[in-house]
């Protein structure tokens, strides 16, 4: 029963991720915003609410800090095989295809950050002004993910070519975008204590679990969404979707370390660091697709190889 209560769940995810990425891609033709900063500010953070809200749910009512670590590393590694499947399945549009030069610097963040998680595990050390004990980690986090958000919305005037063939008014849009995420919310909540249950009934550690079953649930709504936009023509708004996925899930470290009164979330664990390791690998993949773009098997190969990245990140974690 639990496994059907779970594809229930995730059906409905995907649902909801579907009409995100048409809105989405209707806000790109309406305004004057770039898909870059559309997919990976606003669409980023919503379909990332998953991984935000499932994170507090583990913090608050399942009290596993451990499950909030596995949820974003896995959840990251496992953003980025959605993008290296879209290289993959869609690589002549990836070769035409328009990308921001901001996604060169926010897979730079997301690499930075990836150490500054390492770091943060290994030393520990916390800023305790008596009513907030908050890791210095968690800082630079959430410092370096507002210095990349004015940085794409420089490049926010680039824009969108494509013709406007959206029925609807922007009004509109926006209204269905912000129920279709509060259902999102909603869902989200139910598919961690469902996926809780799940690990304790195939007796998976919380690291190792948060990473298979909840980073990949929680996932649901970047994969539908990017393959959705690619599928609709909008590269651009799918890659920035994935790599601002990535950044915005590490404030989820930080907003939870900022809540978890019982110590540091950046708990030292092994698991943790090996996702990690692989996360910061296939990022750097990522960065190479940038530059490989008009060649198509070269392109294919990376995607291939970011897609052994996350493979081996769990079977180095069992």
């Amino acid at each position: 029963m639990i496994y059907v209560q779970y594809l229930i769940l995730a059906t409905l995810v995907v649902i909801l991720s579907i009409f995100l990425s048409k809105y989405v891609d209707a806000l790109d033709k309406k305004t004057n915003l770039s898909g870059a900063f559309i997919g990976g500010v606003l669409l980023a953070a919503v379909t990332s609410l998953p991984e935000f809200i499932t994170s507090l749910t583990a913090i608050f009512a399942l009290n596993q800090p451990n499950l909030v670590q596995g949820n974003v590393f896995g959840s990251n590694i496992f953003n980025l095989t959605i993008l290296a499947g879209c290289i993959i399945l869609f690589s002549r549009k990836f070769k035409e295809a328009y990308l921001s030069k901001s996604h060169l610097l926010t897979s730079i963040f997301t690499i930075i950050i990836f150490i500054i998680c390492l770091l943060g595990m290994k030393f520990n050390y916390s800023l305790n002004l008596g009513f907030l004990n908050v890791s210095y980690a968690s800082i630079a986090i959430l410092v370096l993910y507002i210095i990349n958000i004015t940085k794409m919305n420089d490049s926010s005037s680039e824009g969108s070519d494509e013709e406007d063939n959206v029925n609807l008014t922007v009004k509109q849009i926006i209204f269905r975008f912000i129920l279709c995420s509060i259902l999102l919310v909603i869902f989200s909540m139910l598919l961690t204590k469902v996926t809780d249950k799940l690990n304790s009934e195939l007796g998976l550690g919380a690291t190792v679990g948060g990473a298979i079953f909840l980073g990949i649930a929680t996932s649901l709504p970047e994969l539908t969404s990017s393959f959705n936009l690619v599928r609709l023509g909008n590269f651009n708004a799918s890659f920035g979707n994935v790599i601002g996925s990535n950044l915005f899930n590490f404030t989820i470290l930080a907003i939870g370390d900022i809540f978890y009164s019982k110590g540091n979330i950046f708990s030292p664990d092994k698991q943790a660091n090996n996702l990690i390791i692989w996360g910061i690998v296939a990022t750097t993949i990522v960065i190479g697709t940038l530059y490989t773009k008009k060649n198509q098997k070269s392109s294919v190969f990376l995607g291939i190889l970011i897609i052994a990245c996350y493979i081996a990140s769990i079977l180095f974690s069992l």
